[in-house]
């Protein structure tokens, strides 16, 4: 069986590239390969919609009479390099790992780096830190955490970090006077300023945090606000809603019969933002969400009827009404969603 476009996709965000999935519709319902076909983009052209897409990572519908499209940005999941297997590191990697990271956790000591230790790990790589880094090949899409157990480890990391690709984020932890002492000392030994300026000293965001789960708070925080809204110098990036497990799904479970919701445009408060997906099987079984409540009731039975049919459907979620608030739900919004049976 040849690949589906869900199988291109994940093929692409696993080797780091960004891929743009473009709907055009025509009508708000009919037949897919008639009136909604599907294609890939893999690098911003002249079409704004598509390159407004791939360079802020945020989800595009535009509707013009009759014809729609949907502009999906697809990264490479971010992977949060943890260096230094310590106290802080324990809540971090379970706490990242929660919230959507794919972990990599790097120690040069064995009871420092073992998957024991850190169950929800993606990775745990029990190596020194230099050749370590030299292996992963940190790409544009990392996240690199810095917090060893000493100065010099912290020195060792930086550097080796500093002669590579740069990634979105680099933080280190330590004091002020400490973080500034590694970094005038990298600077002295020939690494570029601005990168050294870029990273972030002390790491995590001023909450008091005393605790190691206090301060693994703090990192990941941070690195949310990072992912989410960009450096202040730069745009928002990867601000889709997907789950990363429904596209595997979507791209291995190429002969099992379902359909697909997607949120492709929100207006006010809703659960869910542009970009999240849920699968809807024939036995009304469901992977992935799309807020929950009557958010979801509402479109599931029309899914279900939609399996098979090889068509489509657009339909408007209306969270504003009496229907939301007898369901408790504190949303007040309008989610359109694109309704579609799966062709693999």
């Amino acid at each position: 069986m040849g690949k589906n476009i869900y199988n291109e996709i994940l093929d692409n965000v696993h080797i780091g590239r960004k891929v743009c999935m473009v709907s055009n519709l025509f009508g708000v319902e009919g037949k897919i390969g008639t009136d909604l076909n599907k294609g890939l983009v893999y690098s911003s052209n002249e079409d704004r919609i598509i390159q407004q897409s791939l360079e802020e990572g945020v989800p595009q519908y535009v509707k013009q009479g009759e014809e729609q499209t949907i502009a999906e940005p697809f990264y490479p999941e971010e992977r949060l390099i943890i260096l230094g297997g310590g106290h802080i590191a324990v809540p971090l990697v379970e706490f990242a790992s929660k919230t959507g990271f794919q972990v990599i956790l790097v120690d040069d000591r064995l009871m420092f780096a073992n998957t024991g230790r850190f169950p929800l790990a993606k990775r745990v790589v029990c190596d020194n830190f230099e050749h370590a880094i030299d292996e992963l090949k940190i790409r544009e899409s990392d996240y690199v955490v810095i917090i060893t157990r000493g100065h010099r480890y912290d020195s060792t990391c930086l550097k080796s970090i500093c002669q590579g690709e740069e990634p979105s984020y680099v933080g280190m932890i330590g004091s002020r006077r400490r973080t500034a002492i590694v970094k005038e000392t990298l600077e002295t030994e020939g690494c570029d300023q601005g990168r050294l300026c870029r990273v972030h000293t002390p790491i995590g965001l001023a909450i008091g945090a005393i605790t190691p789960e206090e301060i693994a708070i703090s990192i990941l925080a941070e690195l949310i606000s990072h992912k989410r809204l960009g450096a202040l110098d730069t745009k928002k990036r990867n601000c889709s809603d997907m789950d990363y497990e429904v596209l595997q799904v979507l791209a291995e479970e190429s002969d099992v019969p379902k359909a697909i919701i997607t949120v492709v445009h929100t207006k006010g408060s809703v659960p869910r933002g542009a970009g999240a997906k849920m699968i809807v099987y024939r036995d009304g079984m469901i992977l992935g969400s799309i807020g929950g409540g009557c958010s979801e009731a509402a479109v599931i039975g029309q899914a279900r009827q939609m399996i098979g049919s090889n068509t489509f459907k657009m339909v408007d979620v209306d969270l504003t009404g009496d229907a939301a608030e007898e369901e408790g739900m504190v949303c007040g919004g309008i989610m359109t969603v694109l309704i579609e049976d799966y062709i693999s």
